[in-house]
């Protein structure tokens, strides 16, 4: 399930692209499949392992282009240990609403990106979001868990203050939000709730089947009441004036 269309982005083969926040891998999966020498970034270590095993069997049985590379890396989001300027593509996916000093974070994405370069970086989106959290505190009152309900407009003034220009915004998941409003009221924690099941049974088929009666479906709705936000960004080739991170 991908939230970022790398096709918009613009993700070519070669290009060197760091995804932070890699998770289990989604979206690193994807740009090695598309030709990238990609950095899975984490500090999760054991998620991380996972992905590195995965990696290695995409290339054993070819899945990826000749000249691609892929490696795991564990660190810290607020502290990148890589130059200025090292990465054409950057890509953070659902991990500024976990970071108290989510200035720090745009900060460093924004100073590893080559002038030229492009991003992506996307979050729960503030409606559905809103309603999660009206629903249920243990939904975000976990360790680790979401500290921030962004708005997508407080989230690009952000982004646009460290000195990147956003390019376009789009909306993916539709059809997770009532999924996640549902797992709220009846508990995050209550896996044998029958319509939760019945519906996380209807995504797991969409996610498989991609079947026209969900793709569209979730096409029409995701303006509305997508579960995330994505924006599209660009570093400028000149130097701009760079608020200082909080």
């Amino acid at each position: 399930m991908l939230t970022v269309d790398f096709d918009r982005l613009g993700v070519k083969p070669g290009d060197k692209v760091i995804d932070i926040g890699a998770g289990a891998g989604r979206h690193s999966f994807e740009l090695y499949r598309r030709g990238a020498d990609v950095i899975a970034f984490d500090q999760n270590a054991d998620e991380l392992a996972d992905v590195e095993k995965m990696f290695v069997a995409m290339a054993e049985v070819g899945e990826v282009p000749a000249g691609a590379s892929a490696r795991v890396e564990v660190g810290d989001a607020l502290n990148l240990p890589y130059e200025d300027a090292t990465f054409d593509v950057v890509l953070i996916s659902e991990v500024l609403e976990h970071v108290p000093r989510d200035g720090r974070a745009i900060a460093e994405l924004t100073r590893i990106l080559k002038p030229g370069g492009v991003a992506a970086v996307t979050v729960p989106r503030w409606l559905p979001e809103k309603i999660c959290w009206a629903l249920s505190d243990a939904y975000h009152e976990v360790e680790g868990g979401h500290v921030r309900i962004y708005r997508a407009d407080e989230l690009a003034e952000k982004l646009t203050a460290a000195g990147l220009e956003v390019r376009g915004r789009d909306h993916a998941h539709a059809l997770h939000s009532p999924y996640w409003w549902l797992k709220c009221a009846v508990g995050v924690e209550n896996n044998d709730n029958p319509l939760a099941k019945a519906y996380h049974q209807v995504l797991v088929w969409d996610m498989m089947k991609a079947p026209w009666l969900t793709r569209t479906a979730e096409k029409v709705l995701n303006p509305v009441v997508g579960k995330s936000v994505v924006l599209y960004l660009e570093k400028p080739r000149e130097p701009s004036v760079v608020k200082a991170p909080r």
